[in-house]
């Protein structure tokens, strides 16, 4: 569905290249020429508002005079770094930046549905693709890196356990868990965003006046959280990926 003038803005200029690429791999949109929907169009919009951030930050460096951009910058890196060495430990560094961004990109995308809801355009990450595609990357990224740093049977072993006579039973399991560790996050963000939007659209129709405000906060909220969690999840397994204490 397209609502927002974005979406087609979007769809003219890169509408042509994904319908390509989308067959490429196999997938038919209803509309070729036109393929991004609402969802994709604020998840772009998102993407192309942090880089502009950073690159605007990079530019415009000072040490004797930061400007109000590397100001939240220098917290957002304090708070992620600090959050980073407490859950991964030696080494966070490396990962830093993949959760920065993360963390970044969930809440703004958690954040645009208190903007855009008024349209009839619901959270990005209230649809389950969004946070599947967030969470499939965060797999591959920590399995990735687990595979760096102990080497492709070091990092296996993991999943076998210390004592080898169980190894049969509790590698199957391991296997499992790690898979489930994708559903597991897509379900969290998808439904506490998809609840939180339904919440604030019932309020509105019931009680457009007043009353609202106060669901739009617990929005905002469950917003924070939710990327938090994500983050945090993200960090907790890539500590156990990296780590050397098994």
């Amino acid at each position: 569905m397209q609502v927002l003038g974005i979406t087609h803005f979007f769809n003219l200029v890169f509408g042509a290249f994904f319908g390509w690429l989308m067959q490429l791999v196999g997938l038919h949109p209803v509309h070729p020429n036109a393929p991004i929907d609402d969802s994709f169009a604020l998840e772009m919009l998102v993407a192309f508002v942090l880089i502009a951030f950073f690159v605007l930050v990079r530019l415009m460096l000072s040490v004797e005079n930061p400007n109000p951009a590397q100001q939240i910058a220098e917290m957002i890196h304090e708070f992620t770094g600090g959050q980073s060495e407490s859950v991964i430990g030696h080494g966070y560094e490396r990962f830093q930046a993949f959760v920065t961004c993360v963390l970044l990109f969930i809440l703004l995308n958690n954040l645009i549905g208190l903007f855009i809801g008024f349209h009839g355009v619901e959270t990005p990450t209230s649809q389950p693709a969004v946070p599947l595609g967030i969470a499939v990357l965060t797999f591959l990224y920590y399995n990735f890196h687990g595979v760096r740093v102990h080497g492709p049977v070091g990092y296996m072993k993991q999943f076998a356990g210390p004592i080898w006579w169980v190894s049969p039973l509790l590698f199957p399991v391991e296997i499992i868990s790690h898979l489930a560790r994708m559903m597991s996050l897509t379900i969290r963000l998808y439904a506490n965003m998809l609840a939180s939007d339904l919440l604030t659209l019932i309020c509105f129709s019931m009680i457009p006046v007043v009353a609202p405000v106060g669901f739009l906060g617990l929005h905002a909220l469950v917003a924070i959280i939710q990327a938090y969690v994500f983050m945090l999840l993200s960090m907790i397994y890539l500590g156990m990926a990296v780590s050397h204490e098994h």
